[in-house]
């Protein structure tokens, strides 16, 4: 099977520009703070992407008719690599960011909603940077792809075959019969969200830059902050609350809030997976609030369940904003992070990790097994909200496990080179194949990633890409079977 070459380069083209125009708020930010010399970094950027991608895509001339399946992974691992490259180059023009392969890292970050970063001292960066630098969080937590697939339609292009490379979790489903039309609805519902918590931090006193950036890392799930203590340097209750809701909800399945909007509220309270998802996150909040109120860690009771519950929804949601620097807690607090970094947010979520439903499932699957040992003529199915799940799912569950902690131990061992200690070197490719952002030890919530050397910043940015995309979206480009024109 032949791939369709011009479609692919008539849609990196329109990505191109896409991403372009997305600079301009950020060069408008620029000029409100008189930052001149980010104006034209911003300008050297958007002009030369505007002229070759207009030019690609006014000149190129392509069937969409017959796009595959194929065409869609390679379509969206270029795309996120191109929108990852061309983002970064503000911060090194600027001078700001004078390495390039630093500079990748920490746009790969912002459009993966990562939120680990290079910089020492963020801030030091003009207004402008430090707005770019956030609002790829919020392109980047809906996708890029999904993003784009609303306006192809516009362009005599279905978007299908694109949505299910990117789209995060174990099946893909549409809101309505067209995938543009699922598409926008998903974006009308997270705009209105951004508005929301936007509006809810304002009227708490909350300056607007303040407002914009952190609800861009909050609805986006990435956690990028303007301050170096994150979130702490509030040090204000309300805001911690406004947030931590917010990151929650970020990391619901976003198709739940539809059906919810369209009347079905027992679809959204009586999903397996939204129910999975508040049961977990509420145990480690519980469990964490109790160990450091007994540790004395803090004061009272009511403090342990303040920081419990930010740094229990920020790192499960994939966040990774701080409130408090959770690397000086007891082991065992540590250790329930930890494991909340595995598993993430639920799927058709903007959040990273295994995915709540996979982690369902996995659990099902594993009551089922002791069951079939029990009874072994019994007949036992995997059901999710009282329907039946088909082997082929499950077969693709239990390989994404396979596949993520595999990509975790390689990743771990390859880092371990730097010869940095195991809490580190282990958390650090955690964080960034889970898209999370801090870590523990050296890369923990008030240090970052500059630590290591450039070939290793380069393979944790390919990891957060990994991760972003679901793991097989750029595994399968590195397989001699997916290029094989006759499979």
């Amino acid at each position: 099977m032949v791939l369709n070459y011009k479609a692919i380069l008539k849609l990196s083209g329109i990505i191109i520009v896409l991403i372009a125009c997305l600079m301009i708020p950020s060069l408008f930010v620029a000029f409100l703070y008189g930052e001149t010399e980010v104006m034209k970094s911003f300008m050297s950027t958007i002009v030369p992407m505007l002229f070759v991608g207009g030019f690609i895509t006014t000149y190129v001339k392509a069937q969409f008719d017959h796009l595959k399946v194929r065409d869609g992974f390679i379509i969206v691992a270029l795309c996120w690599t191109l929108s990852s490259v061309l983002g970064a180059f503000p911060f090194v023009i600027s001078g700001y960011i004078p390495d390039f392969i630093d500079a990748f890292f920490e746009t790969v970050s912002g459009f993966t909603t990562t939120g680990s970063s290079i910089l020492t001292d963020i801030e030091v960066l003009p207004k402008g940077l430090l707005f770019w630098r956030s609002f790829t969080h919020w392109i980047g937590g809906m996708g890029i792809i999904v993003f784009a697939i609303a306006l192809l339609p516009t362009l005599g292009i279905s978007g299908q075959r694109v949505a299910k490379a990117e789209t995060t979790g174990p099946t893909f489903g549409k809101l309505t019969s067209k995938t543009a039309e699922s598409a926008k609805i998903l974006y009308l519902i997270y705009v209105g969200m951004t508005l929301l918590q936007v509006l809810l931090l304002i009227l708490g006193g909350m300056n607007v830059f303040d407002a914009l950036i952190n609800t861009f890392g909050s609805v986006g799930t990435g956690g990028f902050s303007i301050y170096n203590n994150s979130i702490a340097h509030y040090d204000n209750l309300y805001f911690e609350i406004i947030i931590s809701i917010f990151m929650f909800l970020a990391g619901t399945n976003f198709s739940l809030y539809y059906y919810a909007l369209r009347g079905h509220w027992r679809d959204f309270f009586y999903d397996s997976e939204i129910r999975c998802y508040f049961i977990i996150i509420s145990s480690a909040i519980a469990l964490i609030t109790l160990n450091l109120w007994t540790s004395s860690i803090y004061a009272s009771l009511g403090e342990s369940l303040r920081f419990s519950v930010f740094q229990s929804a920020s790192i499960m949601t994939t966040t990774g904003f701080a409130s408090a620097d959770f690397d000086l807690w007891p082991t065992f607090s540590k250790m329930i992070l930890f494991f909340l970094m595995f598993i993430g947010g639920c799927s058709s979520s903007t959040a990273g990790g295994i995915k709540v439903i996979r982690i369902l499932m996995l659990f099902k699957l594993l009551k089922r097994g002791i069951s079939v040992r029990l009874h072994p003529r019994a007949v036992v199915s995997i059901k999710l909200n009282h329907k039946p799940v088909s082997t082929d799912t499950i077969s693709s569950v239990v390989c994404f496990a396979f596949l993520y902690f595999g990509i975790f131990f390689g990743s771990t061992l390859l880092l371990s080179l730097e010869g940095f200690d195991l809490i580190t070197t282990a958390s650090a490719a955690a964080s960034c194949l889970g898209n999370i952002g801090p870590g523990f030890n050296l890369v923990g919530p008030v240090l970052n990633y500059s630590l290591f050397s450039d070939l290793s910043t380069f393979m944790l940015a390919i990891l957060m890409l990994v991760g972003r995309l679901e793991l097989f979206t750029i595994i399968l480009l590195f397989t001699r079977h997916f290029w094989n024109p006759d499979k």
